[in-house]
């Protein structure tokens, strides 16, 4: 039947910077929303490391965001820095997220190349 679902659902607002830095762990992570969600309400920590599918998605944010810098900063030399806030602030939270999730995933794989740093628990 259309409508019914046989397993609760859990739902909860939250703000916009909010909505943001979610959206951009979950890409971070490589999971699914609700694997993400799952996980992280009962281990109350998500830790992902990165491997070659979670990293290229990232790669591939990151040349997306240079390339959104490099035209940033030509507009802002063409225009004089007449750039909308409004759009500007939105890049910024975007940005902050997705370089946040990123951090936090290297802080995790950082037993990759740091031998002083042991494998985190699974």
């Amino acid at each position: 039947m259309p409508g019914v679902h046989k397993k609760p659902t859990i739902s909860f607002r939250v703000s916009d910077a909010e909505r943001i830095q979610i959206d951009a762990n979950i890409k971070a992570s490589g999971m699914s929303k609700q694997s993400y969600f799952v996980k992280s309400c009962i281990y109350n920590r998500v830790c992902v490391v990165g491997k070659k599918e979670t990293i290229d998605p990232l790669v591939e944010k990151l040349k997306t965001m240079q390339k959104s810098l490099v035209e940033l900063s030509h507009q802002i030399e063409k225009d004089g820095g007449a750039i909308d806030s409004e759009e500007l602030t939105n890049l910024e939270e975007q940005y902050k997220a997705m370089l946040s999730a990123i951090i936090k995933m290297l802080d995790a794989a950082e037993y990759l190349w740091n031998p002083n740093k042991k494998s985190p628990k699974q």
